[in-house]
C-alpha cells in the first residue's frame, strides 16, 4: 500500500470516525438536556431517535448525488453538515431547535454510512480491499470511543457542559473537510463518467503499478454494466425473494440486540443503577473500550472461526447477559459493580460477533447483480429498528413511574424484552444464515439461490 491510497482511506474513514462520534456524544449530554429543556421521556426519546430517523433519509437520498458529483463533493458537503449540525445543537435555545440540528447530522451520519464504505472499496486494489473496508467501521468505533471520552472530560467544566459536549463534534468535522481536498476521485465513478484517461491514471497511483490496469478497467466496465442491468429486477420475486428478505431480517436482528440502547443511554442506564454522573461517565468509557478492543478481535478472527460461528456465540452470550442484567434490576440480587461487568461482557460478545460480522455479510450474501440494492435495504432495516428502540426506551423506563425504584423496574422489562429478541435472533441466524468464509462471492450466489 501507497502513501496515495493510505491517505484517501483515512480521509474518507473520518467520516466513519464522525459516524460514531455524532451517534453517540448525545449520550454524556442526555443528562442535562433532561434538566435543561424538562424533557418528557416522549420527547428524550425524539431527542436521541431524530439524529437516527435523519439517517434513514441520508442513507436513501445521498446515493444519487454521489454518482452525480462524485464522493469527493460530497463527502465535503457532508462535512459541512455535521459541522453545522454539532454549532446548532450547542446553541439551541430550545429544544426543537436541537432536534432540528441533530436530525441534519443525522442526513450526515446517513450519507456517510453509504458513500465512505463504498469510496474506499472502489480505490483500494483487491489484495488489500479486505482489510481497508474494515478500516471504516474501525473508524465507528474509535470515534464512539472518542466521543464518550470527550463526555467525560467535559462533564465538569460548568453549568453548559452539554453545550460543548455538543461542540466538540466540529473538530472532526472540519478535519474532514480539509482533508477530503487531497483524495483522489474514484477511477469507477470517472468511468461511469467517461473520463477514462485520468480513471487510467488513478489506478495506477492507487495501486503504485501492481496491478494490471487495462484489466481493471474491463472489470469496471463489465461490473457497471451489471449494476445497471441490477436496477431492473423486482427484488421481492423469485429467485431473489428469499435472499432479500434475510438481509432484512439480519438488520432487524443486529439492533434487537439492543446495541444503540446501550450505547445511546448508557450515562442514564448507570445513573438509573445508581451511580453518580461521574462514575457513569467513566463507566461508559470502558464501554467504548471494549468496544474498540473486541472489534480488533473480529477482525483478526473473522476469516479464521467464520462469519456465522462468530454470530452464533455472540448471539448467545449476549442473551446471557441481558438476561442477567434485567433480571439483577428486577431481583435487586445483582448491584452495583456486576451490573457494570454484565454490560462491559454485552459489549464484548457484540463487537466480536453481530459488531463487525453483519457488515461483511451484507456486503457478501447478495449476488452481484442486486449487491447494492440488497445491502441498502438490510441497511435500512437496520437503522428504522434502531430509530424505533431508541425512541421507546425512555418511554419504557419511565412507564412504572419516576422513582428511582420505578425506573430500575422499566429498565428491567426493557432489557428482558432485549434478551428475548435476541434468542429469537439467534435461533433465525442458525437456521437461517449459511457461512460465508473462505467462498467465492460466485459459490455464495449459488447458494443462496438454490
Amino acid at each position: 500500500m501507497n502513501k496515495v491510497l493510505i491517505q484517501c482511506t483515512i480521509a474518507s474513514a473520518l467520516g466513519g470516525l464522525l459516524f460514531g462520534y455524532d451517534t453517540v456524544i448525545i449520550n454524556g449530554a442526555m443528562l442535562d438536556l433532561v434538566k435543561h429543556f424538562n424533557l418528557t421521556p416522549a420527547i428524550q426519546g425524539w431527542t436521541v431517535s431524530s439524529a437516527l430517523v435523519g439517517c434513514i433519509l441520508g442513507t436513501i437520498l445521498m446515493g444519487k448525488p454521489g454518482d452525480i458529483f462524485g464522493a469527493q463533493r460530497l463527502l465535503q458537503l457532508l462535512a459541512v453538515l455535521f459541522l453545522i449540525s454539532a454549532v446548532g445543537c450547542g446553541l439551541a435555545p430550545t429544544i426543537s431547535v436541537f432536534i432540528l440540528f441533530r436530525f441534519i447530522g443525522g442526513l450526515a451520519i446517513g450519507g456517510a454510512s453509504v458513500i465512505c464504505p463504498v469510496y474506499i472499496s472502489e480505490i483500494s486494489p483487491p489484495k488489500h480491499r479486505g482489510l481497508l473496508a474494515s478500516t471504516f467501521q474501525l473508524a465507528i468505533v474509535f470515534g464512539i470511543l472518542l466521543s464518550l471520552i470527550s463526555n467525560y472530560l467535559l462533564l465538569n467544566i460548568g453549568e453548559n457542559n452539554w453545550r460543548w459536549m455538543l461542540f466538540s463534534g466540529a473538530l472532526p468535522a472540519v478535519a474532514f473537510f480539509v482533508m477530503l481536498f487531497f483524495i483522489r476521485k474514484s477511477p469507477r465513478w470517472l468511468v461511469k463518467k467517461g473520463r477514462i484517461e485520468e480513471a487510467r491514471k488513478n489506478i495506477e497511483d492507487l495501486s503504485s503499478h501492481e496491478i494490471d490496469t487495462e484489466q481493471t478497467l474491463s472489470e469496471i466496465r463489465e461490473s457497471i454494466n451489471i449494476e445497471d442491468a441490477g436496477k431492473k429486477i423486482n427484488l421481492f420475486k423469485k429467485p431473489y425473494r428469499k435472499i432479500v428478505w434475510l438481509g432484512i431480517f439480519v438488520g432487524i436482528f443486529s439492533q434487537l440486540t439492543g446495541i444503540g440502547v446501550v450505547f445511546y443511554y448508557s450515562a442514564q442506564i448507570f445513573s438509573i443503577a445508581g451511580f453518580s454522573p461521574d462514575t457513569s461517565m467513566l463507566q461508559s468509557v470502558i464501554l467504548g473500550l471494549t468496544n474498540l478492543v473486541f472489534t480488533l478481535i473480529a477482525m483478526l478472527l473473522i476469516d479464521r472461526v467464520g462469519r456465522k460461528k462468530l454470530l452464533i456465540i455472540g448471539q448467545l452470550g449476549m442473551v446471557a447477559v441481558l438476561g442477567l442484567f434485567g433480571y439483577g434490576l428486577l431481583s435487586g440480587n445483582i448491584t452495583g459493580y456486576w451490573l457494570v461487568v454484565l454490560l462491559v461482557a454485552y459489549i464484548a460478545f457484540f463487537a466480536a460477533s453481530m459488531g463487525v460480522v453483519i457488515w461483511v455479510m451484507l456486503s457478501e450474501m447478495f449476488p452481484n447483480i442486486i449487491r447494492a440494492r440488497g445491502a441498502s435495504l438490510g441497511s435500512f432495516a437496520n437503522w428504522g429498528v434502531s430509530a424505533s428502540l431508541n425512541f421507546l426506551f425512555p418511554q419504557v423506563v419511565g412507564l412504572f413511574g419516576t422513582t428511582l425504584a420505578q425506573q430500575q423496574m422499566g429498565m428491567s422489562y426493557a432489557f428482558l424484552f432485549l434478551a428475548g429478541m435476541t434468542l429469537l435472533g439467534f435461533f433465525f441466524l442458525k437456521n437461517k444464515i449459511i457461512e460465508t468464509k473462505g467462498k467465492s462471492l460466485e459459490q455464495i450466489e449459488k447458494e443462496v439461490l438454490c
